[in-house]
């Protein structure tokens, strides 16, 4: 069994932390047994994740703090996106008609899309009435 690499980061609701963020999870994907080309892809969907808390989970002016925590193992590399903000399921959101989508100009609206499509696993969990857990999971083949 090889070692288990884990780190976490806490930073507050604030787009200007996002390049902290995509630094952070560059830095564990190096460390891990995640090959170098799912890099950027794994970065893309934790920022679009972590986005989406920083531009839907809180109120106007409300400050909230957003964990990150990572785990990488031989099998798998996993993040953990936890706040405190409101309640959101990404399991409520079909996938959207990428040409209709297409077709009528959207740009917004496809985190949780992308996040699907690169990550091997999205799941999504609340505890005790605090906190939206997401968990984005690409396994190492």
């Amino acid at each position: 069994m090889g070692e288990t690499l884990k780190d976490r980061l806490v930073v507050t609701n604030d787009t200007k932390f996002l390049i902290v963020v995509r630094d952070f999870v560059s830095r564990c994907i190096r460390q891990s047994r995640l090959a170098r080309e799912e890099e950027n892809k794994v970065i893309l969907a934790v920022d679009e994740a972590v986005t989406n808390i920083i531009e839907h989970g809180y109120d106007e002016g409300a400050e909230g703090s957003i964990e990150i925590e990572i785990e990488g193992t031989e099998e798998q590399f996993k993040v953990m996106i936890r706040d405190t903000g409101r309640v959101f399921n990404p399991e409520s959101i079909p996938d959207p008609d990428m040409k209709d989508h297409v077709h009528r100009g959207h740009k917004k609206g496809l985190g949780i899309f992308l996040m699907r499509q690169i990550m091997d696993e999205v799941r999504y969990k609340f505890k005790d009435g605090v906190k939206n857990e997401l968990t984005l999971v690409k396994f190492i083949r």
